[in-house]
């Protein structure tokens, strides 16, 4: 077990938008987060990263681990593009969630972010200006970013969201790298149900009965129009 919520309860403001939420996370799962438009799967991501308080309940991390083992990757709206700093820096920027006074990175943290930046195909941008890349390639960076910030899961939000094609694609594929051959274990919302049905391991539908099931216990008597309405993706949750 990495994480579980126990009766957590989300919402915002004063306002409580679902509550009961029981769910466990288990080593290199690949759960993808699904659910009509504003149900509360952005709210559910930022409150077990601790970015909105929880109304209720528990979130209880593997030996009390906490935020140490946890990468974050936000949707693009929420990401600065024009970061004044060489692909290197934002990447190593990744291990500063660990870090407490030290001032300086470790020789084991450089040949971290080397080793990574050459796993996921962006070594060759290691002295290029971030500002300047394609939306493509930050969020490549950004996922190489989250991978030093988190030693065991990936929270995602809508990676691809504003990606061609092509580009999306190539970001499912790393994603799907980082899982199968890095052993990660994933959590991603998304909207792109087809995607989900190709790499997912479990589905966790967010709304009124917010449930945790394996890819083939979802699809028996189920469908997307059904459950998600992926109808409006690029429409933005509280």
């Amino acid at each position: 077990m990495i994480l579980r919520c126990e009766n957590l309860a989300i919402g915002y403001g004063n306002k409580v938008l679902i509550d009961k939420i029981n769910f466990e996370i288990q080593g290199g799962e690949y759960i993808c987060v699904i659910g009509q438009n504003g149900a509360g799967k952005t709210t559910l991501l930022k409150t077990i990263l601790g970015l909105i308080p929880k109304k209720g309940g528990e979130i209880i991390f593997e030996d009390n681990k906490g935020f140490g083992n946890i990468g974050y990757l936000p949707q693009q709206e929420q990401i600065q593009r024009d970061f004044p700093a060489s692909v290197r820096e934002v990447v190593m920027s990744g291990f500063q969630s660990s870090r407490k006074f030290h001032f300086f990175y470790s020789k084991e943290e450089k040949m971290r972010a080397d080793e990574l930046m050459k796993t996921l195909d962006v070594h060759h941008l290691a002295k290029k200006s971030f500002a300047k890349l394609s939306g493509g390639q930050r969020q490549r960076v950004l996922l190489v970013r989250a991978l030093c910030a988190g030693e065991e899961i990936l929270f995602l939000d809508e990676p691809v969201s504003g990606l061609d094609p092509d580009m999306r694609l190539n970001m499912y594929k790393l994603i799907q790298r980082v899982n199968a051959k890095l052993g990660k274990t994933i959590f991603m919302i998304s909207h792109d149900m087809d995607a989900v049905e190709k790499y997912a391991t479990h589905i966790l539908s967010v709304g009124d009965n917010t449930s945790l099931k394996t890819i083939e216990e979802y699809f028996t008597g189920h469908s997307c129009v059904e459950c998600c309405e992926c109808a409006g993706e690029n429409n933005i949750e509280q």
